[in-house]
């Protein structure tokens, strides 16, 4: 029995270039694993017999340009082998919950809207990032959660706020977040 060589045409390329891909993907989010956010804990949804589990995963992360908030979010993660391969495309369904956790200090100067953090959540088109705001009036920092798509976004989306306030006895002194966000 002889084999066939591969030819650019054939079909048989797809398989092992999505072989490649999943690997290079996973290889590269491993060189990435101290910016990613800290696993709290999974919890498992739909029970796959052969294939790991659709769970609900919840995350912390700290602002990095605002210290003194940290936030987590509660994501869904597909099971199955597309999943396990790093291929499915997660839904948008994300939940948000940020609080101050000590005196806040502004890094520097802000945008409204800009990134806090993002994270992908399909091969190439999908992506969820969390954005900060500054509502001045109230001295309230806003963050926003939502996922958008290449071609199609998602109006799902969840929002928190963290007013400013003194932390203990010793913070006399209150930063206004609209001195810091232009």
């Amino acid at each position: 029995m002889t084999r066939k060589a591969l030819t650019p045409d054939d079909t048989r390329w797809k398989p092992l270039v999505l072989l490649v891909l999943a690997l290079a993907v996973g290889t590269a989010s491993g060189a990435l694993a101290a910016d990613e956010p800290d696993l709290i804990f999974r919890r498992s949804t739909v029970f796959k017999l052969l294939s790991p589990n659709d769970k609900l995963a919840t995350y912390g992360v700290d602002d990095p340009e605002v210290e003194g908030v940290a936030c987590h979010f509660t994501v869904p993660e597909k099971g199955g082998y597309k999943g396990w391969l790093g291929v499915a495309e997660q839904v948008s369904d994300i939940s948000l919950a940020c609080r101050q956790i000590g005196p806040i200090h502004f890094k520097g100067k802000l945008g409204q809207g800009d990134d806090m953090f993002r994270q992908r959540r399909s091969l190439f088109f999908k992506k969820m990032q969390i954005v900060r705001g500054c509502d001045a009036k109230r001295n309230v920092l806003v963050y926003m959660v939502y996922s958008d798509r290449l071609i199609e976004g998602s109006p799902k989306n969840s929002t928190s706020s963290v007013p400013i306030m003194p932390w203990g006895a010793a913070d006399t002194s209150v930063q206004k977040c609209g001195e810091f966000f232009q």
